[in-house]
Parts: structure tokens; C-alpha cells; sequence
């Protein structure tokens, strides 16, 4: 379920993500016809592996000596070759095989046999990564699994110090989700035995000159020709002042009209760190503080849980840390009539999958909840929409004159504004399905403003002047303004999350970010606090979220010259993310197959998530779900179940379920931790 997975990341922040192999079709390697080879400095084989409970993270190293760091709470345990994790779940396991071979193929046969030689998933894709961090040969393999199952399956081989390491990652959805600050922990660890990460800690960043700046654009403008995104805006700020603002490629494809600095465009997940900007405004007014208690605010705020609801303070509304899941399916699939105090029912609904302050989960309700909290202090009287938009107007967006940032989009969809667009099932740049974006208007502080690079920069050059505006007068106090830094919960060794905010210490130079991704909308800002450099780059396509994750390693590259890997990375990635499209496509039969069409209700329901009715259109069948449509594709499973699959640009992927309840014929609908059916009318 690839493109409901990209819809659900609907607003995502830009936190490393949980390695989710792709899903694809082909013979897998074949069993090893020779026994694995056991590294020299191996320890001898227990009959029995001992397994160890890690209660703190714990720096480890594999067979062969490479490091990485166990998570709190996983099990640990030696099997012949193979290092192995387990999730305190029980039914997760990540395997780091380090064997002798050829090539990468031989390798993964040959982990598979070490770790689990009854595998049979078969391959779908195979891709080739880039060099990186003392790696080689860096090779991914994505196998195919039902969707029944509930299971992400895959392996990536990587070479060094004449072994490979072959990491398998054998994880049930739910936790692939909700443990991904744990992975990032695992794998952005993981290095050769006597390797250390680039670090530019202690140095100077050199100044943004002309040539600097043309290095930024031609990394941009070969990204989009690699990826196929039709606009990038790009801004940039260094000693306080804006030493670029421009664009590269169109607003639209097939129309002439230039991306420039002016250009409006959705900004997603950037929008939570303005919403807790607007808080912090509050917390200097003395109107709340970043300790009270959200129900002491708004008395029906709630949660499905009553302990966790109790335990919710302001500075935990937009922390990613209070144990409730991405749970997004309600509003992107039933929006229409939807309300701020809608969606704040809904949350009601809303259970915790991971203990309080445990683990890093993303919730956009909760984080809309922080903004309609917040216009709720700042207008009592007001309702919450109109509360929040007037809070945001008034303490965000007219005091750093940011005048072209909304959250009208009649407004934003007028004069020079961007186009979403995305791949069709050809592979083709197309418009994307845009109606699904307008989910967001109900939760806008956690992801629905409308905004251009000239009005972003003006947002990050007051971040690194810490409260202060242009002309050098205070804005906010920097005690409030930097309280929404402070770490909140870990996302790997060097990653943490605050309040809509993300601090990056990977590299040894500190970077504040966010980002955002809608459909068609991929966009990020950044600033170096020690260096007084800052960026904003947004995207029009949805391959533009390659582009903007790997800036930031190419800013980092040009301001301290750095080894040359974002540019790999780009193109690396470019080519996994068609491969994998393409892969998933061999499976869907488009039309969709007529007899199993044939078999489907006209029109199916959901408590939580409404209807679906179904029509043919000539030989096309088409979903329509009320506030968007598209036309699916059947898809055989290895299990022997049938998917239908939506196949518009930017929606893609969306996968149902064939099956029975009650003597009814069902859909079922799934994201990483929930389960929908609907059941025929």
C-alpha cells in the first residue's frame, strides 16, 4: 500500500523514516550451494544463543566488528554469522549478517540461509545505492509480501573490509511504524569496523558566494531532470541577510509561467512550526505556559485514553512523544463537512500504541489540536478555526510581514501559485489528484498553510537572529522561541524532536529543520544556529521529497566542503524510486480484470471512513470515495487474495482488500497500525 503510505505521510515531518523495504516480483536468489563462510574473529557458535533484554541503547558491533547501537527493550542474540534483533513485540526482527562472497546476490542468499532458510517471499526489485559512510556495493532487496500479512520484508547488502554485511529487515507493519526512531537508532549507526562519519564540527562555513550558490542550483536543476518535478523555489540567508531568491522549472507542466521566490505553494509540516511559534507568542503574553495542561486550556480536550489525556501538556501537543500513532486515514478519507471540532472529536477516539515519551510517533490531530488550543486561549469567543487563523494572522504572519503565507486557498490557488504534480501509471509527470490536499484544511495547524520561499525566509532569518526582526527589534524572547528546540524525544543517536521542530547533530554541525509533504507538495526549511545560514527549497512534484531530503547534505557539502555525496544519493534514489514504481506495476493488472470488477458491490461503507461507490467507465473501474476518485487496478496476492488498487497520479496505491464478513463482501483498508472495512451496502 505504497501511495496511501504517501498519503499518510500526508504532512509528514522530515525525521529520518523506518526503512520500508519495496514491495516487488521476482525470483529471489537462490539457496547457497556452499556453507556460509565464517569470519576469522568470529566467537565460537552456542548450541543455544543466549539472549540479552538491552535496557539502555548499547553500542554493539556485529560478527565481523561493525558498529551499531542496539535499542532499549530489543533482544539480542549471536546465531552463527548473524546478529540479530528482535523487537520487544515479539514479532519484528532486524538481522545483520556479515559473510563472505562474490557479489551482493550470493551474499543475501547466503544471509537468508544464516537467519531464516526457510524464507520464501519472493523478490520483487533490486536497487543499487550509493557509496556512503565507508560502504560499498551498497545493494537493497525488496521483496513481496500479501498485504494480509501485514509485513514489510528486506534486505540490503553493503561491502567493506572484504566482507559483506547483509542487513535484513523482517519487521510486522505496526512496528516498523512505530519503532522507526528505533531503526534510525540501528541503521544510522551502522558502520565499517574503524570507520568514522564525516564531521564538520569546528569549522567555518564559508560564504554563500556566487559559485556556492550556482553548486546549490545545478544539484537542484539535475535533481528535477532525474526525477521529473516540474518547479523547485529556493531560498537562501546567511548573516542576516537573503543572498538568493529564485526558481528553476515551471509551476505547471506545459505552460510557460517560471517558479520564482513569489511562487505559492502548499508547505505542509513546515506549517507546525509556525503553529508552535504562535504558542511560544503565547507563553510571552502570559497566557499559558509550555507546562499547563491542556485540558486546563480547553476542558474537552481528549484523547481515547483518560491516563494519557491527563499527562498532555502544551509542550507535548506537537512533541511526536505521547505514544499516540499516525493515525491519518479518518480525515484524508473523510473530509468533506469535516470541522476543528470535528477532527477534535475524532481524537477522542484516538488510542496510544507505545508508552508516554517512549517512542517517537507522529500524529497530525494532535499537533491540530495544539493550534485550535492555542486560538482558543488567544479568542475564547471565536470558533476554533477562525480562532487559530486569527492567532496565526496576528502573532505570526503580519509581524514578520510574511503577507502572501494562508490558509485560503481561493486565495492561494490565484496568480502565481504552483501545481501539484505527480507520476501516472506510465511513469509520466502529470497533475496530481489535488482534491485529497484539501483534507487538511480541518487539522491546518498541523500542516495547511500556503506559503512562498520570500515569506519563508523571512520565518527562518528571525529563528537565527533568536526572536529578533530585521530592523533589530525584538519580536519574541528567545527563552520562548528556543524552548521549542529543546529535545523531546530521541529519533536515533543524533536526531531529536522538540515542538514542531527537528535538531540534526549527525554530521557535527547543529541543524534546525522541518519539512513537509502533501500530495504533489514536497518542501523544507533549515538553519545552521553556530553559522547564521538558512535555507527553504519547495517542490511542486512528488519525487521532490528526494530532492529536499538530501539539501540539506548538500548545503552542509558547499558551506564546508564536504565529501561530494548528495548528488549520488540523488540519483541513486531517483533510479530505486522508478525501479520500485515499476516493479509494483508488474503486478497490477489495468484495466482492472473485468470478472473480478464484475464481482464487486456498487457501493461499499465504513463507520470511520464512509463510502465507496463503484462504477465502470467503458472498460475502467473506478473508486469513487465522495471528496476524490480514481481508477484501480486488480492485483493477485502470493496468498492467494485479490487487492484493488487506485492507479491516479499522486493517489496511486491506495490498496483494498477483496474478502467476507458477515456473509457480506468487504474491503479492507489498512494503514501501518489500523485496520478498515468496508462492508458492502
Amino acid at each position: 500500500m505504497r501511495a496511501l503510505a504517501c498519503a499518510a505521510l500526508l504532512i509528514a515531518c522530515s525525521s529520518p523514516p523506518a526503512p520500508s523495504p519495496p514491495r516487488i516480483d521476482e525470483p529471489r536468489p537462490p539457496a547457497p550451494t556452499q556453507p556460509v563462510a565464517q569470519p576469522a574473529q568470529q566467537p565460537p557458535t552456542a548450541t543455544v544463543p543466549i539472549k540479552e533484554t538491552l535496557a539502555a541503547d548499547t553500542p554493539r558491533t556485529t560478527v565481523a566488528g561493525n558498529t551499531f547501537i542496539a535499542p532499549a527493550g530489543w533482544r539480542l542474540w549471536v546465531q552463527g554469522p548473524a546478529t540479530i534483533l528482535e523487537a520487544p513485540e515479539g514479532d519484528s526482527r532486524i538481522a545483520l549478517v556479515d559473510v563472505r562472497a562474490k557479489n551482493s546476490d550470493q551474499a543475501v542468499a547466503l544471509a537468508w540461509a544464516a537467519y531464516k532458510p526457510d524464507m520464501s517471499w519472493p523478490l520483487q526489485v533490486t536497487t543499487q545505492g550509493a557509496d556512503k559512510d565507508g560502504w560499498t556495493n551498497v545493494t537493497s532487496y525488496g521483496y513481496t509480501t500479501s498485504p494480509n500479512e501485514r509485513r514489510s520484508v528486506g534486505a540490503n547488502a553493503r561491502f567493506a573490509n572484504d566482507t559483506w554485511t547483509v542487513a535484513i529487515v523482517d519487521l510486522a507493519d505496526a512496528v516498523g511504524e512505530k519503532r522507526g526512531g528505533q531503526l534510525s537508532l540501528i541503521f544510522g549507526q551502522l558502520l565499517p569496523k574503524g570507520t568514522e562519519r564525516e564531521s564538520f564540527a569546528g569549522k567555518q562555513a564559508h560564504p554563500l558566494d556566487a559559485a556556492r550558490i550556482a553548486e546549490l542550483g545545478a544539484f537542484i536543476e539535475r535533481a528535477q531532470q532525474q526525477l521529473g518535478v516540474p518547479g523547485v523555489a529556493l531560498g537562501l540567508v546567511q548573516g542576516g541577510k537573503v543572498v538568493f531568491t529564485g526558481g528553476f522549472g515551471v509551476r505547471e507542466l506545459g505552460k510557460p509561467a517560471k517558479v520564482d521566490g513569489d511562487t505559492k505553494f502548499m508547505i505542509a509540516s513546515n506549517t507546525k512550526a509556525l503553529t508552535t511559534l504562535m504558542l511560544a507568542k503565547l507563553v510571552d503574553e502570559k497566557k499559558l505556559t509550555w507546562e499547563s495542561a491542556a485540558t486546563s486550556l480547553m476542558p474537552e480536550f481528549k484523547l481515547g485514553d483518560a491516563d494519557t489525556t491527563s499527562k498532555v501538556l502544551v509542550k507535548h501537543l506537537i512533541c511526536a512523544c505521547t505514544g499516540m500513532p499516525r493515525q491519518d486515514m479518518e480525515w484524508l478519507l473523510e473530509f468533506k463537512g469535516l470541522t476543528p471540532a470535528g477532527v477534535m472529536a475524532v481524537l477522542g477516539t484516538m488510542q496510544p500504541t507505545s508508552k508516554f515519551g517512549e517512542l517517537f510517533q507522529y500524529s497530525n490531530p494532535l499537533a491540530a489540536a495544539a493550534g485550535f488550543i492555542g486560538g482558543r486561549v488567544a479568542y475564547p469567543k471565536l470558533e476554533l478555526g477562525k480562532a487559530y487563523d486569527d492567532a496565526m494572522r496576528t502573532r505570526v504572519f503580519a509581524p514578520l510581514g510574511m503577507r502572501s503565507t494562508t490558509f485560503d486557498y481561493k486565495r492561494a490557488q490565484t496568480g502565481n501559485w504552483a501545481r501539484a504534480h505527480s507520476h501516472d501509471v506510465t511513469d509520466k509527470p502529470a497533475l496530481a489528484v489535488h482534491a485529497i490536499n484539501y483534507s487538511v484544511i480541518p487539522l491546518r495547524p498541523a500542516g495547511g498553510a500556503w506559503s512562498t520561499v520570500n515569506d519563508v525566509l523571512k520565518y527562518v532569518q528571525m529563528e537565527l537572529a533568536e526572536g529578533k526582526l530585521p530592523n533589530g527589534k525584538p519580536y519574541i524572547s528567545s527563552e520562548a522561541l528556543l524552548a521549542r528546540r529543546a529535545p523531546q524525544v530521541a529519533i536515533g543517536k543524533d536526531t531529536t524532536y522538540g515542538m514542531g521542530l527537528t535538531v540534526h547533530e549527525k554530521y557535527g554541525a547543529t541543524v534546525v529543520n522541518h519539512g513537509g509533504d502533501l500530495i504533489g507538495f514536497h518542501s523544507d526549511m533549515m538553519w545552521l544556529p553556530e553559522h547564521g545560514v538558512g535555507a527553504v527549497i519547495l517542490t511542486n512534484g512528488d519525487p521532490g521529497g528526494i530532492i529536499r531530503g538530501n539539501f540539506r547534505r548538500k548545503l552542509l557539502e558547499v558551506l564546508f566542503d564536504g565529501k561530494p555525496e548528495a548528488d549520488r544519493d540523488v540519483a541513486a534514489a531517483a533510479k530505486g524510486y522508478f525501479a520500485s514504481m515499476q516493479a509494483e506495476r508488474k503486478l497490477w493488472t489495468v484495466p482492472a480484470d473485468a470478472a473480478e470488477a464484475g464481482k464487486l458491490a456498487a457501493a461499499y461503507t465504513s463507520k470511520e471512513l464512509g463510502d465507496i461507490a463503484v462504477r465502470k467507465d467503458g472498460a475502467r473501474t473506478v473508486f469513487d470515495f465522495g471528496e476524490w476518485q480514481s481508477e484501480v487496478a486488480s492485483k493477485k496476492n502470493p496468498d492467494g487474495s485479490l487487492s484493488f488498487v487506485t492507479i491516479a497520479p499522486g493517489i496511486g496505491g491506495v490498496e483494498l482488500v477483496v474478502g467476507s464478513a458477515n456473509g457480506k463482501p468487504t474491503l479492507t483498508l489498512r494503514d501501518a497500525q489500523h485496520e478498515y472495512v468496508f462492508a458492502a451496502k
